[in-house]
């Protein structure tokens, strides 16, 4: 039985972030102090409060979490580390969100930062050629999921063009968003941006940047002492796994894994939370490319298997739709920096389960996904839910 299942009700008392983008001359500690600041105040907490920190990053040097921590104070608290690729700052809540659970801790704090500018272009430098994962960029794994399916089931480049397009689109909304275009984005220019791995543009993929974004954690009786007059965000499933062997499994270039981790990890949650599909009402994906959220339209269940494209041309999964997926503009648009993102999507669903996400705001949202795959490969996913 889940620790979700058999130990104490677990919340969101509060949720900062620092806007994803380029910062050249901003720190991770700068970064992580804006957003850790922006979340104890939100909770209405002091970082006195806080019994136990989880602390995520990927490309920062190995002590930077306990450095940026000591921005806060220096309180004696327990600190954790962790690195779970793109999947590290929702792995950083699954711990803490066990740990509260537990009873262990009352209050813990779940920091992600990371700065991409500058080490991104030295991180494949003396890369061994013998590991495909390090010859064979995510992108030309993307592409070959994007070619396949359009080979099996008829997908086009607009389908993919036009998942992007929402993305920049509601991105456009989000004032934590990377990219934040000043006007609509049709589909055709998503089609027409740059090449980077045929079918996939520019438009279609993520950004590379920096940022930080926080989550405190905390039993369900504390929010509503803390904030009385405001809906508390339950955690009502919190799932991590790694991949389980079919037959035919392939073993190199686990950039994401196999499409079941997403199927085995949402059941899992599913059955935590005691709901399924048809209850959810808002998803945050791992749409680092446009085909990976096409694909987890299905594999979460959200539509049936081959439905996805229709489903696209219908206006589903956008604002107005019936599940709107990636509505702070995912990771195509909010950007991608690493360790906070999966925070990112705990800070967005947070906000619209309260009924303060502004302009992008999903009408009588009570159920949010929020999912995140790691390199390695993990599946992570968490499902909130308004109290």
């Amino acid at each position: 039985m889940s620790i979700l299942q058999n130990g104490r009700e677990v919340a969101i008392l509060g949720v900062g972030m620092h806007r994803f983008g380029l910062w050249p001359d901003s720190t991770n500690a700068d970064m992580s102090r804006v957003a850790g600041l922006a979340a104890l105040r939100d909770a209405g907490l002091s970082f006195r409060d806080v019994n136990a920190a989880y602390v995520g990053q990927i490309f920062a040097p190995v002590m930077a979490g306990v450095r940026v921590m000591k921005e806060f104070g220096l309180t004696g608290l327990p600190v954790q580390r962790l690195d779970n690729a793109s999947a590290t700052g929702s792995a950083c809540l699954y711990e803490a969100v066990g740990s509260v659970a537990s009873g262990r801790y009352d209050v813990a704090m779940v920091l992600g930062f990371d700065k991409m500018t500058g080490i991104v272009a030295d991180s494949s430098a003396n890369t061994d050629p013998a590991n495909l994962e390090d010859a064979i960029l995510p992108a030309a794994f993307f592409a070959m999921w994007a070619t396949r399916r359009m080979h099996e089931r008829g997908t086009k480049v607009e389908h993919l063009a036009k998942i992007a397009a929402k993305n920049w689109n509601n991105g456009g909304l989000n004032p934590m968003a990377q990219r934040q275009p000043d006007k609509p984005v049709p589909f055709e220019k998503a089609m027409a941006s740059r090449m980077v791995a045929w079918p996939m543009t520019t438009m279609m993929s993520c950004p590379i940047g920096d940022g930080a974004a926080c989550a405190i954690v905390g039993p369900v009786e504390l929010a509503k002492q803390l904030n009385p007059g405001r809906p508390v965000v339950k955690v009502v499933a919190s799932a991590l796994q790694s991949e389980r062997y079919d037959r035919g499994h392939l073993f190199m270039g686990p950039v994401v894994g196999p499409g079941r981790m997403t199927v085995d990890t949402s059941a899992v949650c599913y059955e935590q939370a005691g709901l399924g599909p048809k209850d959810i009402d808002l998803v945050q994906v791992h749409d680092a490319f446009a085909i990976e959220e096409l694909e987890y339209y299905e594999l979460l269940g959200i539509c049936g298997k081959g439905e996805a494209e229709a489903c696209i041309d219908r206006g589903d999964f956008e604002l107005g739709g019936r599940v709107p997926f990636s509505t702070d503009g995912g990771l195509i648009a909010r950007g991608h920096p690493g360790g906070p993102t999966g925070l990112a999507q705990i800070w967005e669903t947070t906000l619209q389960l309260r009924g303060e996400a502004g302009k992008r705001q999903v009408a009588n949202a009570r159920n949010g996904i929020c999912h995140m795959m790691g390199g390695g490969s993990v599946c992570v996913m968490h499902i909130l839910q308004k109290g």
